[in-house]
């Protein structure tokens, strides 16, 4: 059994292979509304969060801990691991960095729902957050837009410098700004801890697209009612949308939307069976799920050399989700 750190997965997967992989099992047949439910335990720093996936090729579970206090410690909010496991045998293959693995994964989630969501000649782009993720999510922006300007959003304005100079060196005009930028932008990346919404959802332009991935909480969103209620909604699965996402279950109680507001599935997107309208915001929230870490850490895996290389479309394969050996979706 070997570990991968954060530096080995950066040296081991590109943003790009990453997105490519979790698209290739989608492709393949992976049905995400069949995927078993996040489990939650509260401990006295703050929680952890259990993620189990399978396939036949692969087994793994991630346990991340959640520890709110870490940051003013200069520790990481996220800590654990991901123990990989070989699909036949269930022995251990290898542990992951879960903090790294959840940065890479969540980032190319979102680049698969850029891709889909945003117009082609997007270019502006409103990033709110200055963390881990907010740097990853630039990048994948940033692979499938031709993006030429960033407004970072932060409530630690040290922080925001510190991203508005990375975003300069990557040749972007950039700048820090406030949640009344939202009205030129083309894309917003929502990627923070806020408990309440961030911008006015009015002010949003009807072309432009957001990404929201900050929480999977219920009671907790990083988008407002009118936003959603305006936007065309697209989730990874409606199961886990409609179980964990403040985002969707609050406008939802508060009558705004019905369930069947909800356009459609990132699966169907990367299928090419569904897309979006043209004519209102396209808004994609996630709530991250355990087939994405499998996916990812069977890549990284795959690309450490350590075990015979196997097609990238199959690695998530397998009764687990029984459509995907016919390439049915569900």
């Amino acid at each position: 059994m070997i570990h991968l750190g954060a530096d080995d997965l950066a040296a081991l997967l590109t943003p790009t292979a990453a997105a490519e992989a979790l698209a290739a099992v989608l492709r393949a047949g992976l049905d995400p509304e069949q995927g078993p439910d996040r489990s939650s335990v509260a401990v006295p720093a703050g929680e952890l969060l259990i993620m189990p996936a399978a396939s036949t090729a692969y087994a793994g579970v991630k346990i991340a801990g959640v520890a709110p206090a870490n940051p003013a410690r200069g520790l990481p909010r996220i800590t654990g691991g991901f123990l990989l496991l070989d699909g036949p045998t269930l022995l251990p293959l290898a542990v992951l960095d879960a903090a790294a693995l959840t940065t890479v994964r969540t980032a190319a989630v979102s680049a698969l729902a850029i891709d889909a969501l945003a117009e082609p000649d997007a270019t502006r782009l409103v990033l709110f957050g200055a963390g881990p993720q907010a740097y990853a999510h630039l990048e994948s922006a940033l692979n499938t837009r031709d993006l030429t300007q960033v407004t970072v959003v932060s409530r630690t304005a040290a922080s925001a410098e510190r991203l508005v100079t990375h975003a300069r060196g990557l040749g972007l005009e950039a700048r820090s700004g406030g949640a009344s930028d939202v009205a030129v932008a083309d894309l917003v990346i929502c990627c923070t801890t806020a408990r309440e919404p961030l911008f006015d959802g009015r002010r949003l332009p009807a072309h432009a697209a957001v990404v929201a991935v900050g929480s999977h909480r219920p009671d907790v969103r990083e988008t407002d009612s009118e936003l959603v209620r305006r936007s065309s909604v697209w989730v990874e699965a409606r199961s886990a949308a409609l179980r964990e996402a403040g985002d969707l279950l609050i406008p939802l109680a508060e009558g705004v939307i019905g369930q069947d507001h909800l356009a459609g599935t990132l699966a169907a997107l990367v299928r090419g069976e569904a897309a979006p309208p043209g004519d209102r915001p396209r808004f994609f929230k996630s709530v991250g799920m355990a087939w994405e870490d499998l996916a990812v850490a069977a890549a990284v895996f795959r690309a450490s050399g350590t075990l015979r290389a196997l097609p990238v479309g199959a690695d998530l394969r397998g009764p687990a989700h029984p459509s995907a050996d016919t390439g049915r979706a569900g």
